[in-house]
């Protein structure tokens, strides 16, 4: 499934043109607040109509307003989870989840079916609760199963972690990570989480004051200087674990990382986020540091971030892209400079299950 977007929609002062389109995964609407995430999925869901534009599933026209077409929120196939979970109080889970069937009760299919979303989110032991004796997670997890059994073609999800505290943000990732596996369809995903982004994205559409200035594959997308603060995403598996000192050895194309102990198992793919600001650069190894990483790489390129006096030293460590945020001073007073050999030194590394 595909879905295509093409709008420009003026709200009071503020206006927002956007340009995209989005395959079968998740794509990642990604910005700092108030830059028109949100109100670009509610023209996508129906709930706002814009100014001018196109937007179509498929090749099935949703909004055309050269030709006068807007189909109502009500009769586009579109799931909906919002940050919180709408959830019917006076209804089990399982009344709830056959909620969502019955917006679309002649569908068929993988979606369609209520034992398979059950499955694919975890949530058989909780159909005869109610959302009151719920985590948020689990509130969560349910609505998405709603979603889901309303057999949409694309799956809008407003910041559904915004809400959750750390522990719950962990306990639903892996199932956001599962739907966008296997659901089969687009799913268009709000956040202004770096890490939630590296973590679940496929595609990353970034949003600047209204506009779409990138859009790329995850790992092109978060390495550019203006994306937040010029993190690096890295693919790794894991190689072996050392229970002795509770760490998990991993191997990337950039070299051996080592990170605090990960429940994944041997031959586990995982996704890495580096923040720009927690990569040091050294002209020579470094030696006598409590730094468990260090990975030798050769700068390509060197950018003036911002007018703060900071600068962002873009490296290939083996095909690899790496970026280090640093600043202009450091830049000047080492003599970084593209096709320079250094070794970077990674202060912190946010690994997850990809």
């Amino acid at each position: 499934m595909s879905l295509e977007v093409d709008v420009d929609h003026t709200r009071g002062s503020f206006r927002i043109s956007a340009r995209f389109s989005a395959a079968s995964g998740l794509t990642a609407l990604f910005g700092r607040s108030g830059s028109g995430k949100s109100t670009l999925i509610d023209i996508v869901g129906g709930l706002v109509k814009p100014d001018r534009g196109r937007v179509a599933v498929d090749g099935q026209v949703l909004v055309d307003t050269e030709r006068g077409i807007f189909v109502p929120k009500h009769r586009r196939r579109i799931g909906y989870v919002f940050q919180d979970s709408r959830l019917f109080p006076h209804f089990s889970v399982r009344r709830n989840l056959l909620y969502g069937r019955w917006f679309n009760r002649k569908a068929s299919g993988t979606a369609a079916d209520l034992s398979s979303v059950v499955d694919l989110l975890g949530i058989d032991h909780l159909l005869e609760r109610r959302p009151a004796s719920l985590s948020g997670g689990e509130r969560q997890r349910v609505a998405i199963g709603r979603a889901l059994l309303a057999h949409p073609q694309v799956l809008l999800m407003d910041e559904p972690l915004a809400s959750l505290d750390e522990a719950r943000r962990a306990e639903i990732l892996p199932y956001i990570e599962r739907l966008r596996d296997e659901a089969g369809l687009p799913i268009l995903y709000v956040s202004h989480s770096v890490a939630e982004v590296a973590r679940l994205a496929t595609t990353v559409v970034i949003l600047t004051e209204g506009k779409v200035t990138a859009v790329g594959p995850v790992a092109d997308i978060l390495s550019q200087a203006d994306s937040a603060d010029g993190g690096s995403v890295l693919d790794a598996v894991v190689t072996r674990h050392d229970d002795t000192f509770q760490l998990t050895v991993l191997t990337s194309r950039a070299g051996e990382l080592q990170v605090p102990r990960l429940s994944a198992p041997v031959g586990a793919a995982v996704r890495a986020y580096i923040r720009g600001r927690d990569v040091m650069l050294s002209l020579e190894p470094p030696r006598q540091i409590s730094a468990l990483n260090v990975l030798a790489g050769r700068i390509v390129a060197v950018v003036l971030a911002d007018q703060r006096g900071q600068a962002e030293v873009r490296l290939d460590c083996n095909g690899d892209a790496l970026t280090a945020r640093l600043t202009a001073k450091s830049v000047q007073r080492l003599g970084l400079v593209p096709g320079l050999p250094v070794h970077a030194v990674i202060k912190s590394v946010s690994f997850e299950r990809s």
